[in-house]
């Protein structure tokens, strides 16, 4: 298959190992992966806080970037979700925009709404993509260390992976998978939410870390690196020594790597 690496903002800016733990997996699996480097911010970000012609200028160039791939997988179910999600009712919604006119003379299709359609089904969360189009929960991993795993919100929610990324660890040889209490509860992340609501924000992480802490785990391992940023922050501040990895870093590892 020929698939896009759509890396992300925040893996691009500050996880780029993510990324190419991406790479080094999905050609492990026989892919042949390229990255677009005309790709850009998806518009999350500016969508939820209000800014949708912003957005709909970035899902716009998104779209162009990723058209003609077998696929498009991305490290991460927040901005996977965005696509996925959001551009569906951003075409929806453009009513009396200059799309929105241009559709109700060309028999209600947009440019806009066609390239939404054409790419928008191709677009995975890493797990959907690893068990759902390769069929595979064997990688052939290997990491010999205890594992917990926090299942984002948007992974969970919005785009129902359920037990997607706990099947992939428990196809990896050597790992110990330790139940997270609470785990489908948020960490309190949430984009912006954890800067205009800070302190409920490190309240819910503050619970969340407890229970990982709990567990006994050595790596705590989700499949968004932002939620990671956030709790890693306070695993490190509380020294608790508990590491964070992204579930393709870990997919990606083997006895070579140690």
């Amino acid at each position: 298959m020929r698939v896009a690496l759509f890396i992300t903002c925040v893996n691009d800016t500050l996880f780029p190992g993510t990324g190419k733990a991406v790479v080094t997996l999905l050609r492990r699996l026989g892919c042949e992966v390229e990255f677009p480097s005309a790709q850009t911010c998806c518009g999350q970000m500016h969508v939820n806080t209000g800014y949708r012609d912003e957005g709909v200028r970035l899902a716009r160039h998104f779209l162009d970037v990723f058209q003609g791939y077998d696929a498009v997988v991305a490290p991460s179910g927040s901005c996977a979700a965005m696509v996925r999600e959001q551009y569906p009712k951003l075409a929806a919604g453009m009513g009396a925009t200059r799309a929105g006119a241009f559709a109700s003379v060309h028999g209600g299709h947009s440019p806009f709404a066609e390239a939404v359609a054409e790419v928008t089904p191709k677009v995975y969360d890493l797990s959907e993509f690893l068990v759902d189009v390769l069929g595979v929960t064997d990688v052939g991993a290997y990491f010999p260390h205890r594992v917990t795993y926090h299942p984002t919100c948007h992974s969970l929610r919005g785009l129902r992976v359920g037990d997607k990324p706990t099947r992939l660890l428990q196809g990896v040889r050597g790992l110990e998978l330790t139940p997270l209490p609470g785990a489908e509860e948020c960490c309190g992340f949430g984009g912006t939410f954890a800067v205009k609501n800070a302190a409920v924000s490190a309240a819910m992480c503050a619970d969340k870390v407890g229970n990982i802490i709990s567990t006994g785990a050595e790596v705590l391992c989700a499949a968004d690196n932002s939620c990671l940023m956030h709790i890693g922050g306070t695993l490190n501040r509380m020294r608790t020594g508990v590491r964070i990895m992204h579930l393709a870093e870990i997919l990606a590892a083997t006895e070579a790597d140690l």
